[in-house]
This record gives structure tokens, sequence and C-alpha cells, in this order.
């Protein structure tokens, strides 16, 4: 049996910021969003190629906002800083260690965000 993660909750104070922040900065996709009831907004947003999105929203989780650690997996790590850069993320550095190469952002509320290039294995 396969399973397979296909969304992770990130908590946000502010659900029309946050959807700005992910879709124009961050260069995700806007799948979804519903307002189910004034207590019940679900936004699912997905990074380009990726199978796992994530969800933001009112009434998903009573999870602190700025505490969700997330890493995404890319194959180039400098052309992904490249990119977040010409979207207007402050994005860091690439920092080299031996798991891998990464930068680091955060979103407007202190959700921390990896982006990881894998090392070559051989």
């Amino acid at each position: 049996m396969d399973w397979k993660l296909e969304l992770v909750t990130v908590p946000v104070t502010d659900v029309d910021r946050a959807k700005a922040f992910y879709v124009e900065r961050a260069g995700f996709v806007a799948d979804h969003d519903h307002t189910v009831d004034p207590g019940l907004r679900f936004v699912q947003l997905t990074p380009p190629g990726s199978a796992c999105s994530i969800a933001i929203g009112t009434g998903l989780t009573d999870t602190a906002p700025g505490t969700a650690n997330c890493q995404i997996v890319v194959s180039d790590v400098d052309a992904a800083r490249e990119e977040l850069l010409g979207h207007g993320l402050e994005v860091g550095e690439v920092q080299a260690f031996d798991w891998g190469r990464f930068v680091f952002f955060a979103d407007p509320d202190g959700n921390r965000w990896a982006v990881q290039q894998l090392p070559n294995r051989r």
C-alpha cells in the first residue's frame, strides 16, 4: 500500500494576505478557495509540480500562526532562489550542508520554509 502525503495545514492570521504571498511571491498555484460558512474558509495552494498542497484558512486548526516548518525539494536551488527573488520574496543565501543545499524564507506570519536541493548520490 502506498501512503501519500497530500495536504499540510499552515496556520495564518490573515488568509487573504497569506494567499497573496504564496501565490504572488512563492509561486504556488491557487487550487481552491471556498468559504463553507462564516467560521470555515478553506484555501488550498500547491507548489508547482508538487503532489502535496498546503491548506490555509479559518476554522482549520487551533495551531498558532508562525509555528509551521515546511520543506520543498527542487532540482536546482540556485534557480529556485532566483525565481523567488524575482517575485520579490526575501530569501536567504544558498547554504551548503552534507545533506543538501538550501535556501530559507518565511511567510508574513513567520511560518518557515526550507527549499532543498538534494545532494548527488552515487
